[in-house]
């Protein structure tokens, strides 16, 4: 039996995940917001699933429509359901469904450790993990654990060195890797303190391998080697050169020109952004600024380029975004090419 555990994208909806981890075995995850995003991410659950498999879900309210779509398609397959929630919203779903449990005093972190534990056996260090989480999450400004969760939801919500559209599984290992960090913490003094300050040398451990260096630099690096080794799942065609697509990658001018540095057979780097931008960079082997101005009609430097793409629509999956981008590719090549030939 495999586990197809969805969850939430913050630290309670991480916490939940990372207690499920610690428990059990042959799990796979997967992280949503709200809205459409659910949809979406339960659709690719479906396309893996097969008999006899479970699906929990976790910090996340579903509709009454949803639910019983849910339960339809997952019935077909013989794949059971569990979902633990804590949002008051849900209600109504959970008097309809069993599967569908619901309690509002505690977080969804908590829930599901009691529910594991009570299974499996409790862990004293990570039924505190539990109460840390649970303190920030349901705001219990009393609770001596508060101010240290204050601290772990800052760093879930600002672990955004790892792109999780383009690299889902690397982006969560790195939030478990912290939340994991954040355990050493949790017995010392001002352990809050403690933690904050140490923050910035426990996300370089991770990123670090063997020379020291800035975080910045770190980073890039290793976003480099990610990309440089996933490079087939990235890369796009512009007339007769080659080059890779990223979304949000962040730092574009740093990573962008270290890649086409450490891949010299790559002449051009894109990056699209959820604000619809387009930024283009080169290293002397293609002239993005033509490229960004037949594309979308921006401009800049030989090397250095940018533009607006207005008909852009961000998407939770990169086969999705990168699709958009190799259609307008593919329409303004034919375009120029038959204005060529009048």
């Amino acid at each position: 039996m495999r586990i197809f555990h969805l969850s939430h994208t913050d630290l309670d909806g991480y916490g939940a995940q990372f207690v499920s981890k610690f428990y059990l075995d042959n799990i796979l995850f997967f992280n949503s917001n709200y809205g459409k995003e659910i949809d979406d991410k339960f659709e690719q659950i479906l396309s893996l699933v097969q008999p006899k498999d479970l699906v929990l879900i976790t910090d996340l309210n579903l509709t009454l429509q949803q639910c019983e779509a849910y339960e339809m398609k997952l019935k077909e397959k013989d794949v059971k359901i569990i979902l633990l929630d804590h949002h008051q919203s849900g209600l109504e779903c959970a008097k309809k469904y069993a599967w569908y449990f619901l309690d509002n005093s505690r977080c969804a972190t908590s829930i599901t450790h009691d529910f594991l534990a009570e299974i499996y056996g409790k862990d004293e260090k990570l039924h505190k993990f539990s109460k840390v989480v649970n303190a920030v999450d349901i705001w219990l400004n009393d609770e001596s654990e508060f101010e240290l969760g204050k601290v772990c939801l800052g760093l879930v919500s600002n672990a955004k060195e790892i792109n999780k559209i383009m690299f889902d599984e690397k982006s969560r290992e790195f939030i478990f890797y912290i939340l994991e960090k954040s355990q050493e913490f949790f017995d010392k003094q001002n352990a809050h303190i403690a933690l904050d300050n140490a923050t910035h040398f426990i996300k370089k451990e991770f990123f670090k391998k063997e020379k020291d260096d800035t975080l910045s630099n770190l980073i890039s690096t290793f976003i480099v080697d990610m990309l440089s080794q996933n490079r087939a799942k990235f890369e796009i065609g512009y007339e007769d050169k080659k080059g890779i697509l990223t979304y949000n990658i962040g730092n574009t001018s740093v990573i962008g020109n270290d890649f086409l540095v450490a891949n010299p057979d790559m002449d051009f780097f894109i990056d699209v952004t959820s604000r619809k931008t387009l930024s283009f960079r080169a290293n002397g082997n293609a002239n993005v600024s033509l490229m960004a101005k037949n594309l979308v009609g921006g401009g800049g430097h030989v090397n250095a380029s940018g533009g607006l793409y207005n008909g852009f629509k961000d998407g939770y999956r990169y086969e999705v975004i990168k699709a958009q981008i190799v259609d307008l590719i593919a329409k303004k090549t034919q375009e120029k090419e038959m204005k060529d030939e009048r």
